[in-house]
């Protein structure tokens, strides 16, 4: 389980690739690795992944292929960042929401506006998927908690719209300060608006 409170960014400084399956090692910050171990659970950019290796600050995970076609982390390559978060512990602070670290879908940049002190940013995703985004309610963005602003959609197109704003202090600890167009970000919706969706929708397909 994770907050959606982004620790930082790790640089990605190994990939071993085999067939249907890649093993990426990161070097992590010193206080990252305080009390990990083997078997311990990392989002990276909000993908739930475990340690399997460690040695000294470079720290190893086993990535299987629906996890590389799922997210975003199938197109790093060495040298590359992801966000970093440990999972949270019984007692830390909860300043997001709750999340699982499972990916449901990639969502494209189309716009980033730039404005003193704040950024914008626009992502499109399946018109089918916009029934999960709802304007203020929490969304996850490369393992980032994060509020909605504006939700756009029109029912001739198959894409829906949506933005979230971004403070300095966010822009500076994670990826959202290098994100340009067209670059992809993995979402994880808010599990208790979909359980809710997905309950009202079932129910009314019953009544009728």
């Amino acid at each position: 389980m994770f907050t959606g409170i982004v620790k930082g960014m790790a640089q990605l400084v190994g990939i071993d690739k085999k067939e249907q399956f890649q093993t990426h090692t990161l070097r992590f910050e010193p206080e990252w690795s305080a009390g990990l171990a083997i078997g311990a659970s990392v989002a990276h950019n909000g993908c739930c992944l475990t340690v399997t290796r460690m040695d000294g600050e470079l720290v190893s995970f086993d990535l299987m292929q629906a996890t590389l076609r799922l997210t975003n982390l199938g197109r790093l390559q060495v040298g590359d960042f992801v966000n970093i978060e440990r999972a949270a512990r019984i007692g830390d602070e909860i300043g997001g929401h709750n999340m699982s670290g499972h990916i449901t879908l990639q969502a494209d940049i189309v716009d980033v506006i730039n404005t003193p002190n704040n950024r914008a940013i626009w992502f499109s995703i399946p018109l089918g998927m916009a029934k999960y985004v709802l304007e203020k309610g929490y969304i996850g963005i490369d393992g980032c908690s994060l509020t909605i602003g504006e939700v756009k959609s029109d029912a001739a197109s198959p894409l829906a719209h949506f933005c979230v704003h971004l403070i300095p202090e966010t822009l500076s600890r994670t990826l959202f300060g290098r994100r340009v167009v067209g670059d992809k970000v993995n979402i994880e919706f808010d599990p208790q608006t979909q359980a809710i969706v997905d309950t009202v929708e079932r129910v009314l397909a019953q009544r009728s």
